[in-house]
């Protein structure tokens, strides 16, 4: 598990900085919040969670940890791309709130596992 989230982490750092760059270039700013998002939540998060993996959580091939993985995956990508649309200016706030709102939930489920896996995997770690 701990590969995947490295990768997934790789490829968000790339769309980032990418869109960094592109906001540097054409001196539009408008769309930091979402490069703040995509740098924090799509690579540092993911990040994290692989050095949990790697150095802790015995428990990657769960059936929990690969839903935490997924759900993670779905919740950075919805709020992204929301994120994009809402401030390139091609949808309007109010109408896309929800499903922004909707791809919060989903991320801090993801760490709400992640702690799970976390707790469990100590006390599998202790008992054994």
């Amino acid at each position: 598990m701990d590969r995947k989230f490295i990768l997934i982490a790789i490829i968000y750092a790339v769309i980032g900085m990418t869109l960094g760059m592109v906001m540097a270039a054409s001196k539009n700013h408008g769309q930091m919040t979402t490069h703040a998002h995509i740098i924090l939540v799509g690579f540092v998060v993911p990040f994290i969670y692989a050095l949990c993996h790697r150095l802790w959580l015995n428990n990657g091939g769960s059936v929990m940890a690969k839903a935490q993985f997924y759900i993670h995956q779905l919740g950075i990508f919805v709020m992204a791309l929301g994120l994009f649309l809402r401030y390139g200016g091609f949808i309007e706030a109010d109408k896309i709130e929800p499903l922004l709102a909707s791809s919060s939930i989903l991320v801090t489920i993801a760490m709400l596992l992640m702690a799970i896996l976390f707790i469990q995997s100590g006390k599998s770690t202790a008992d054994g």
